[in-house]
């Protein structure tokens, strides 16, 4: 079996995890490729369906600031930014203190926060590839360190790397810095994927972008996916109330919850939603003025912010509830953004309610295909799509779930693998 050694950040504990490599990893081995991933250290260890080597390294950048956190009592598992905001009573999405962070990342973590990794990784990787006989390398952003560490092992070992980009990095729809940074460090992103034989990412939209700044290269689409295990085959028990669910970070300013909340605050004043038979859930990193805004409209009853869980409980919620939310990216400009989370739904077999955005974008192409839910831009639209959803409910006890199988099966791990290993046969 021939062996890639795939670079990225393994830590479940981060906000930019993401399943991919791991489900990547884990089916690789069905079209003849053995992964390896060289990680960081994480602290959860993962079944043992791939071979991971953790590279720990000096240097963490944000070693001051969790000190710090940890003498005041804040909770390490979840964001610090967030806590310290609501200790200090601000209210703001984009609050002095988000920006004197930002700030600090600006400086301090470029071009990300894993800088230091670089060193420790390239070493061992290089001992690795001496020592074992690989025949590809691939690396997977964030961080985008991985591409860097990738490249130097290009230069040095000469077999095929392939630079997967889950997210853009200089073209990323939440690049928060100065344009000054971002004006070098678009050079510096020529410089580092020019060597790289192949790039991949995860939507057409944004491959089209790749493919304007690396100007020659190869581009490939292979979206996001699911692992064909975890699916709710057994279909779980639903809850008694008409439940919306949604599970993972908001991002502020990018996106906007304020949406559904409004929707469902006029419906209980229309007389349309019994106020006692409603409950809208978010899972993951409580938000103070998220709180504030639920407040302000009356919704402290029904709208709950349950802070961060386990995965399988976040799991266990999605399977349970009536509806499923997904807040889209509110940027007319981009089309080509999946989240990870739309994947992860589709396993649910619950409805799925994306709201925001500008329509005619990756997320409500997805949902048309796979007819596993619906995609509403404004208030209006929500509200209609809300009513309707409740007033099954109310005459079956559930929401039905009307997904076609056939279409979403094409968005697994597996059918991810095989793409790859496609790539990567042709490469070698």
């Amino acid at each position: 079996m021939k062996k890639v050694l795939i670079i990225t950040n393994l830590n479940p504990h981060l906000i930019r995890a993401s399943a991919r490599v791991p489900g990547l990893a884990k089916y690789l081995s069905q079209f003849g490729w053995e992964a390896v991933v060289l990680t960081v250290p994480f602290p959860q260890k993962l079944a043992p369906e791939f071979r991971t080597i953790e590279t720990p390294y000096t240097g963490d950048i944000f070693w001051f600031w969790r000190k710090i956190s940890k003498s005041l009592g804040f909770k390490q598992q979840e964001s610090i930014l967030n806590q310290a905001k609501e200790k200090i009573g601000f209210t703001s999405q984009k609050s002095l203190i988000d920006r004197i962070f930002n700030l600090y990342l600006t400086i301090f973590a470029y071009p990300d926060g894993y800088k230091h990794w670089k060193k420790t990784a390239i070493k061992i990787a290089s001992n690795i590839l001496e020592k074992e006989k690989f025949k590809a390398i691939i690396s997977s952003s964030s961080p985008v360190t991985a591409h860097i560490i990738a490249s130097q092992l290009k230069k040095k070992s000469n077999i095929p790397w392939i630079a997967d980009l889950r997210d853009l990095w200089t073209q990323n729809h939440n690049y928060s810095y100065p344009w000054w940074r971002k004006i070098f460090e678009r050079k510096f992103e020529i410089k580092i994927l020019s060597s790289a034989d192949v790039l991949i990412t995860t939507s057409q939209p944004m491959a089209e972008q790749l493919k304007e700044l690396h100007k020659g290269k190869d581009v490939y689409t292979i979206t996001n996916g699911f692992d064909p295990e975890r699916v709710n085959g057994s279909l779980a028990k639903l809850t008694n109330k008409f439940t919306v669910t949604y599970t993972g970070q908001i991002y502020a300013g990018k996106q906007n919850p304020l949406k559904i909340l409004d929707a469902i605050k006029d419906l209980i004043s229309d007389g349309v939603v019994e106020k006692n038979e409603v409950e809208i859930r978010f899972y993951g990193p409580q938000y103070y003025w998220l709180e504030k805004e639920i407040e302000k409209r009356g919704l402290s009853a029904i709208v709950k912010q349950y802070g961060m869980v386990q995965k399988e409980i976040s799991l266990k919620r999605q399977w349970e509830s009536q509806i499923l939310l997904l807040l889209n990216w509110e940027d007319e400009k981009e089309k080509g953004i999946y989240t990870g989370k739309i994947f992860e739904y589709l396993v649910a077999q619950r409805p799925i309610l994306v709201t925001g955005g500008f329509g005619g974008d990756v997320s409500e192409n997805l949902l048309k295909e796979t007819k596993a839910g619906v995609s509403c831009s404004e208030i209006e639209e929500i509200k209609n799509s809300l009513k309707r959803f409740y007033l099954e409910y109310k005459q079956n006890g559930r929401v039905t779930y009307c997904g076609n199988w056939e279409e979403i099966k094409k968005y697994s791990h597996l059918e991810m693998a095989r793409k790859f290993a496609e790539i990567l046969n042709s490469l070698i």
